[in-house]
Order: C-alpha cells, then sequence, then structure tokens
C-alpha cells in the first residue's frame, strides 16, 4: 500500500509518522514552500491539557487527549510533562469555581502551593488549580522533530506542490488540508485565534499558567531563551490577516495582570491564524472513496491527533484486503 498524506501541519505529519511506523508507504505533500508557512500549528500553543480543555469540550476530548500524553513524548523529546496551572484574580475567584466544577484530575492549591509552584507569582494569588498530569512542548521544533523523524524514515516530502487527488499515484490518500478542504468538506468553518510571543529574563514559568477572566482567558506558555507564547483568542471568523489592536491589547493587559514584569517585555511575534472546527467542534474522519479526510481538530491539534492518527492506521491496515467503500460518510473520532 501506497499512502499519500496531504499537508505538512501538525495532523498531516503526526499521521504520516504513524503510518510509516506501521510500514506503510508515505509521501508527503505540502502546498508551501516550507515547513510552517501556512499551517495553523505554527501558531498553536502546544498545550497537552485534555482535563483543562474539558472546561469547553466534550468529554471525547479527554479520552482521545490522553493518548496525546503517552504519544509525544516518544516521539519528541522537548515534549515538558509539567502539569498546568490554572489561576484567578481575587475579583474573579468565582471563574476558578466554575473551572473547577466542568474539568477533573486537579489538585487545588492555596496561596502558599501556588508559590512553591512557581516562584516568580509568589503573593500574587490566593488560590489556583494545578493539573498535574498534563504537559506542554514547542510546537514548531516537535514539527521539525517529526519531519526529520520522517526523512530518516525515509518518508520523501514534496513542498510548494498542490497536490490533484485525482493525479497522485497511491492506493489511499489522506487529506489533512485543514481549513482548505472546505472544498469537500463543507461543514467546516474557520475560527481564528491569535497570539503574542514575548521575551523577558524578569519572569521564570516552568509549566503553563491559564489565568481566567470573564472577558478574555488568557494562557501563558514558557518558551526556550525567556520566551512566552500567549494567546486565548478565539473569534468566529474565517480572516488570516494581522492580528488586531484590540487583541493585542487585551492580550498584553492580561499577561501583565499574571505579573508586572510582562510589561517591560520585548514583543518578538504576532501572529493570526484559522483553525478548521466542525459544527460541533469534534474532530473527524470522512471517508470518501479513496480518500480520508482527517479534519475539524479546531483549537486541539497537537492534543488530538496522536488518537485520529491512529484510528487513520487502523482503517487502512484493516481495509487492505476488503474493497474500496466508494461512499462518503462522517465519523466522528
Amino acid at each position: 500500500m501506497r499512502v499519500a498524506v496531504i499537508g505538512a501541519g501538525v495532523a498531516g505529519l503526526v499521521t504520516a509518522l504513524e503510518l510509516a511506523k506501521r510500514g506503510i508507504a508515505v509521501d508527503v505533500f505540502e502546498r508551501s514552500a516550507a515547513l510552517g508557512e501556512q499551517a495553523c500549528s505554527w501558531a498553536a500553543g502546544g498545550m497537552l491539557a485534555p482535563w483543562c480543555e474539558r472546561e469547553s469540550a466534550e468529554e471525547a476530548v479527554v479520552t482521545l487527549g490522553r493518548q496525546a500524553l503517552d504519544w509525544w513524548p516518544r516521539h519528541y523529546a522537548g515534549t515538558l510533562a509539567q502539569g498546568t496551572l490554572v489561576l484567578a484574580p481575587a475579583r474573579d475567584a468565582g471563574e476558578l469555581t466554575r473551572f473547577a466544577a466542568r474539568t477533573s484530575g486537579f489538585a487545588r492549591l492555596d496561596a502558599e502551593g501556588v508559590a512553591a509552584l512557581e516562584p516568580d507569582l509568589a503573593g500574587r494569588f490566593r488560590q489556583g488549580l494545578f493539573f498535574a498530569q498534563e504537559a506542554h512542548l514547542d510546537p514548531r521544533r516537535a514539527m521539525a522533530a517529526l519531519v526529520e523523524a520522517l526523512q530518516a524514515a525515509g518518508v520523501p516530502f514534496h513542498y510548494g506542490v498542490e497536490a490533484d487527488e485525482t493525479e497522485l499515484d497511491a492506493d489511499r490518500i489522506i487529506d489533512c488540508r485543514g481549513l482548505t478542504a472546505r472544498d469537500r468538506l463543507g461543514a467546516l468553518r474557520g475560527v481564528r485565534g491569535e497570539m503574542l510571543v514575548l521575551r523577558t529574563d524578569e519572569i521564570r514559568l516552568s509549566r503553563p499558567v491559564r489565568l481566567l477572566h470573564p472577558r478574555i482567558p488568557l494562557y501563558v506558555v514558557p518558551r526556550s531563551d525567556g520566551h512566552f507564547m500567549i494567546g486565548a483568542t478565539m473569534i468566529e471568523s474565517d480572516d488570516r490577516r494581522r492580528v488586531s489592536a484590540r487583541s493585542a491589547i487585551e492580550l498584553l493587559s492580561a499577561a501583565y495582570a499574571l505579573h508586572p514584569a510582562f510589561g517591560e517585555a520585548e514583543i518578538v511575534e504576532l501572529r493570526a491564524d484559522v483553525r478548521p472546527a466542525f459544527p460541533d467542534n469534534l474532530p473527524g474522519i470522512v471517508e470518501d472513496g479513496r480518500t480520508l479526510r482527517v479534519n475539524g481538530l479546531f483549537r486541539h491539534g497537537f492534543l488530538l491527533s496522536p488518537a485520529l492518527a491512529g484510528q487513520v492506521a487502523d482503517r487502512l491496515l484493516a481495509s487492505r484486503e476488503l474493497p474500496d467503500a466508494h461512499h462518503r460518510q462522517r465519523r466522528h473520532a
């Protein structure tokens, strides 16, 4: 069996690696000239936080997402299992209570517990929630590591190619094009996300910190060399234009509320991109002739890709001796 994977975002790369590991010959086709140039994965937070995501997502996200906590450390050595810290200002303590009621897998912390985990936040928060089993990674370094592993396994990459399914010399095709796949998946919609990267030596964090706020919940994800990824915006739009002034102000204000040191930080990057989602915000594998369309990962690309990739591999291996299913069907992953 020869398989063509279209799209070198996180879903495409993880799927290609899972197939290659199981002995399936794979080619990867990417319309961009370089890795990450047009992939929304490049602007991701890289949080592997299934229990935290349950606050606004279905239980399926927890069930599928837990697989990522095993998959990523085995494939990317930079995966950090330091947990997630969730905080709220004293005036928004009700938000912390609401978050706790919708999630599980956490320990409650008092002010001393918060300070023990993150000394630079000592004295700033009276209580918090600690999700000890969660993890995080740097998306760009993780994607580069997947490409390196695929190339080491002999998987060819074809950059700058608009792959035409009718012309591909492959037994099966895996469509991982994200929002571009709306030409075949009319139910997809775009959800815009905006992020910024700050650099400062005035504060250190060991794990992602989520700051709850009624209007704009914030997450801060530590990266290397004093860099921090700041994000949280979710806008129902497929507009890929640059970050709006309003979003930048809100993100910076929320970061300052977490710690004033962010007020003096250097702005390294501002970026906006659009994530693909189905109406129910759950991912799907759509069978369309010889093509499987993996899509709708919403804001959970790094969290859910391993589970979706495993299902794709299982389905292809199971179908080796079965006739092609020439029908179109959506199934929730």
